[in-house]
């Protein structure tokens, strides 16, 4: 019944959002701590633990949680531009994750309608991803569309978020205006 609730909700949300306004994983809420990827690497490069150096992020040395890992630091750092080019060498394709960040990214880029598409096809990826749902609605706060963003947060209630960092950030979004931009 959750997972029925949470599609027509989002389909709802979908359908009844103006063209315009059609387009953020992990939940945890902590900072990454700095690693040679942001204090000592060049762009398009990310340390290696292995090897104790920085090499090209799309060396097949690396596996996506650790391109992940340095996409999310690259973020915190406030580099979205860099964390977008990490972020499309990861191997494992179109996943929730990835389109959860991709939508983040791209906001922070201001290339709104770009991440509205990513946030909404995380979403079609997986209903239960209750950080792209966050996200999503920090940008729907962001443009004024109160009801659209609290349908993403009963969605998120809905899948179990309710208590998570997903959860009270929209729900503060929501309440203050002020989004989630790290």
């Amino acid at each position: 019944m959750r997972m029925i609730l949470a599609a027509t909700l989002s389909i709802a949300a979908f359908m009844l959002s103006p063209p315009l306004t059609r387009a953020a994983g992990t939940d945890d809420s902590e900072p990454p701590t700095p690693t040679e990827t942001t204090t000592e690497c060049e762009k398009g490069e990310v340390w290696d633990e292995k090897t104790e150096a920085c090499i090209k992020a799309e060396d097949t040395s690396l596996n996506d949680d650790q391109r992940f890992g340095a996409v999310r630091e690259l973020a915190y750092a406030g580099r979205p531009e860099e964390a977008l080019a990490v972020l499309a060498t990861m191997t494992e394709g179109e996943t929730s994750r990835v389109m959860t960040y991709q939508g983040f990214l791209l906001r922070q880029t201001g290339r709104i309608e770009d991440g509205i598409a990513a946030y909404e096809r995380a979403i079609a990826l997986n209903p239960q991803n209750i950080l792209a749902r966050s996200y999503y609605g920090q940008l729907l706060v962001q443009m004024d569309e109160i009801q659209l963003a609290q349908a993403q947060l009963d969605a998120i209630r809905t899948a179990g978020g309710k208590g998570t960092w997903a959860e009270t950030a929209l729900a503060s979004a929501i309440t203050t205006g002020v989004t989630y931009t790290y």
